[in-house]
Formats: C-alpha cells, structure tokens, sequence
C-alpha cells in the first residue's frame, strides 16, 4: 500500500525503512491537520502520531483523496474522530502495547530525578560547584505510591515501586488480580489520592477522565506530594497544578506530556521564542521537570511499533483480521 507518512522524526524513518518489505511510504515532516490533509492524494494508508488531528474534516478530506486506513503507531486514539471516521468507511487501527516497560521506567525516572536532584548536580559538578546544598530528597523506601490506571504500563510501573520497597495503591475500574495477588491494594479514587505521598497517572485519555487532576482533586492530596504524568497531557489541568505549585501544595511535578504540547513537542526551538506562557511559567518552578514525550522511546519499543503498523496495513490489504482495530465506543452514536 502507498502510506502517506506524517509527523516524521528521524528515528521513524529509521525503524520503519529497517522494518518496511512491502509498502511504499511517503514520509512528512508536518502534522495531519486540515492544512496537510490533501497531502494524501493516491495515498491507500494514513500513518498517524499523538499530536496529529483526525477530526471529522480532516477525515472527510482523507476520504475524498482515497485513504482507506488511518494506522496510529501508538496506542492512544484520542485524536481520531472514530465515529466520522465509521461514517467514511475508514478503518482505523493502532499499537495497543509496545514496551509497556519503556513508559513505566520513564515515570521512575523523573521521580528519582525530581527526588535526588540529580540535573541540578550535574550542572553544578560540570561548572565546579561541589556543594550539596539544597540536593536534599528522601527515600522512596516506605512511601505510599498511587497509581491511576493498571493497564499494561501501569501494572508495570506498580511492580517497579513495589519492587523498590514502597506501598503501592491503585485506583481503576478494573480490579487488576495479578497485582491484588502481589499486596497492591485497589482503593477509591478519593482514597488514593489521599494517601499518596507519590501518584502517578497511567490512563488513557477520555471524556471521563480529562482534567482528572483539578483543583479539587489536588486539595485532596497530600501537601508537599509528587505528581507524575507519562500519559496525556489533559489529564491535567495545568492552570489549577500551577496554584497548586505556587501555594506549596504540590511539592514535585513531573510531566512527559502537556496539555498544549502539539506545537512544541518533538520539534528544536531552541532558537525561537516560546509563547506559550503556561509552559514558561511551569519551567519556571525549581521543583518542575518537563520531558517532551519520550517515554516511549527505547529501541525494543520503536522496533514493536514499526512491526506492528507495518503488520496491521498489511493485514488490511490481504483482507486479514485485524486484531487491533479501534471499535467505536458504545453510545457514540447517540
């Protein structure tokens, strides 16, 4: 099949040109949006990332230029309009697990990050600074962790804590038995938050759970607790986390997604002026760490991703199942 390509990073071209047997893939830089859509003319498949726009007239465009498929290379589909895209007889699919372990180990990075301090020591060693003075962080051993989601990362991510020596609780719809089984204990939402002394969010994003953490889900909260958000960026409502930085409530936030992300993630501005006063005013906090979106970026999950959207157009063109087709939510029509 012929791929229209958007959002193309290096490290895409290079797994998916390793991977590639038989398709033909036109890569481009530029996001799918309303602007770009007509960039898939002749094209059979749309290969689609996190910040692309699969509104319903960006599919009604794609219908119109001949586009069958929309394969996302992540698992999250939140961007795609899945009820316009059934409307265009558009299939869509995605990668529904990848390295569960990449994501998982990212959120315990910025909590040891967040915790000892250590891009501060690193600065300060590089410029002969030796002092220890204000490096202080506590031990993980002992603290209470909540998680927020037990799919596939956030059951990996619970075992990483566990394994470390802290209490983990968890809060999901799901009660996940393999991880009751290990003495992680499932709690109301309230709960958790409540008892937290580290939470970490791990679920997909949905109309219930947007702005999941809000001002008041953070006046629940422990004060001085850590916040940790590896998943979508609207989990979070930034404006109400940054009172709640200002004010001591929240004392660490971590954060591989943001709310705003779409135009500044995966792109070097480092020679343009950031206007996105939010984002300033966060990086602006001593007790903030801000990646941008790279949890998923190992080699063991770059390569599962190429394999399995190459996979999944190929089994659409051969007229195969198509085990990881994105189905439209119930109720969606009415």
């Amino acid at each position: 099949m012929k791929i229209a390509f958007f959002s193309t990073q290096p490290y895409d071209k290079e797994y998916f040109e390793r991977y590639n047997k038989q398709h033909e893939i036109l890569f481009f830089e530029a996001r799918l949006n309303e602007q770009t859509a007509t960039l898939t003319r002749g094209c059979n498949a749309v290969c689609a990332f996190v910040n692309d726009q699969l509104n319903k007239g960006v599919l009604n465009t794609l219908n119109e230029m001949g586009v069958k498929i929309i394969a996302q290379r992540c698992a999250g589909f939140n961007n795609v309009d899945v009820v316009a895209a059934v409307e265009n007889n558009i299939t869509v699919v995605r990668v529904p697990v990848y390295s569960p372990h990449a994501v998982a180990e990212h959120a315990l990075a910025l909590i040891m990050t967040l915790n000892r301090k250590t891009h501060k020591a690193y600065n300060r060693v590089r410029e002969g600074n030796f002092s220890l003075d204000r490096l202080t962080g506590f031990d993980l051993y002992g603290k209470t962790v909540g998680v927020i989601g037990t799919g596939k990362i956030g059951q990996c991510f619970a075992r990483i804590m566990q394994g470390l020596g802290c209490k983990v609780v968890a809060f999901d719809i799901v009660v996940n038995k393999e991880l009751e089984a290990l003495g992680i204990k499932y709690l109301t939402r309230q709960e958790v938050l409540q008892q937290s002394d580290i939470l970490s969010l791990h679920c997909p994003l949905t109309e219930q759970t947007k702005h999941v953490i809000n001002s008041d889900t953070l006046e629940i909260m422990k004060n001085g607790a850590m916040l940790i958000n590896t998943s979508r960026g609207a989990l979070v409502d930034t404006m109400a986390v940054i009172t709640a930085l200002k004010n001591g409530k929240l004392g660490y936030l971590g954060l591989d997604v943001y709310e705003q992300e779409e135009k500044l993630f995966f792109h070097d501005l480092n020679e343009n002026i950031i206007t996105d006063d939010v984002l300033v005013r966060l990086l602006g906090f001593p007790n903030v760490l801000i990646t941008s979106h790279q949890g998923f970026l190992t080699d063991e999950a770059l390569t599962q991703i190429a394999i399995v959207t190459l996979q999944n157009i190929t089994d659409f063109e051969e007229h195969k199942q198509l085990k990881n087709k994105v189905s439209v939510p119930a109720g969606a029509y009415k």
